[in-house]
This record gives C-alpha cells, sequence and structure tokens, in this order.
C-alpha cells in the first residue's frame, strides 16, 4: 500500500478481536518505533509491551479506552535521555518524540492489518504507580492494538472529512 493510501484508510479501532497478535507482527511494529525520528536521534521512548493478563487486567482498571484490545502498548518518556532545549528553559521533546515514535508504530500495525486507538485518556501518575515505573520515566500514551471485529468501522461519522488544506497552510 502506497503511504497516502495508508494514511486515508487506517482508523482509529474502538471494538478488537480476542485474536492475539502474533509475535512477529509485535516485532515489526517494535521496529517501527525504533527507526521513527527523534530529537538529536537520542531515542527517549521506553516502551512497555502490555500484553499479560496481570498487565492488561491493571491497564483496563487505569484506562475506560482499552476496547478489548489484547495488546497495549504503553509509550514513555525516559526524561534522562530526551532533547532539552538550550534556549527554551524547561522544554523537552520527550512527548513530542513519543508521539512521532506512536505514530509510526499505529501506521506500522495498520499496514500489518493490525488496528489500533492512540489513547490519552489516563492518569499519568496513577499508571506510573501501578506499573512501578522510575520517576524519570514519563508515561505519554497507550496503543492498544488487535485485530478488529468483524464490522468495526470508523468511530466518529466525519472520520474522513477533511479541511481544506487552504484554511491550514499560509505561504510566508
Amino acid at each position: 500500500m502506497d503511504f497516502m493510501e495508508l494514511a486515508a484508510d487506517r482508523y482509529s479501532v474502538r471494538s478488537f478481536s480476542d485474536k492475539p497478535v502474533e509475535q512477529e507482527k509485535i516485532d515489526l511494529i517494535l521496529k517501527a518505533a525504533q527507526l521513527a525520528p527523534t530529537a538529536v536521534n537520542f531515542q527517549p521512548q521506553m516502551i512497555y509491551v502490555l500484553k499479560s493478563e496481570a498487565a492488561l487486567a491493571k491497564i483496563n482498571r487505569l484506562c475506560r479506552c482499552i476496547y478489548g484490545a489484547p495488546l497495549v502498548f504503553l509509550i514513555c518518556s525516559d526524561e534522562r535521555k530526551t532533547w532539552k532545549s538550550q534556549t527554551e528553559p524547561g522544554y523537552s521533546a520527550g512527548e513530542m518524540d513519543c508521539s512521532i515514535v506512536c505514530t509510526h508504530m499505529m501506521l506500522e500495525a495498520w499496514e500489518l492489518g493490525v488496528g489500533s486507538v492512540w489513547v490519552r485518556l489516563f492518569d499519568v501518575e496513577k499508571v506510573a504507580e501501578a506499573f512501578d515505573l522510575p520517576p524519570y520515566i514519563k508515561p505519554i500514551c497507550l496503543l492498544p492494538v488487535g485485530y478488529a471485529t468483524e464490522g468495526c468501522k470508523p468511530y466518529a461519522p466525519w472520520h474522513d472529512v477533511y479541511r481544506d488544506i487552504s484554511e491550514f497552510t499560509e505561504v510566508l
């Protein structure tokens, strides 16, 4: 599939089957995370692969938007490794880098026939505590992943409605 087809075809899956994602596909999704560009290529991402019954039960208690996914990637920023701005005090590229990483993972999953949904509706502190994360590991987002149930379709009726390019660009 060419990239524009992939980008247009992909949607957030909110109904997953219980079919497990094959390890080969998990490995390719993680390879996409490894290849994702990050500030100064510092690669600050730390990804927890939640697939055990205990880990999935825990994340389901902490977040209502897992939608029955048999696999969840908890994508975090290792703040010891993030690029820090020298001109803007306090700015860390960790969240931006992890967003790029998550996008690569999401698109690779779709290319492999596996659905996903990007989730940020969770309490960062509760997730960090529940998974006993060190203080320098900052949860950024969740990526529930799996095979869509039969008949699954985009949730929002406006899924394929786009603003005109002229509405969000300006040539200077």
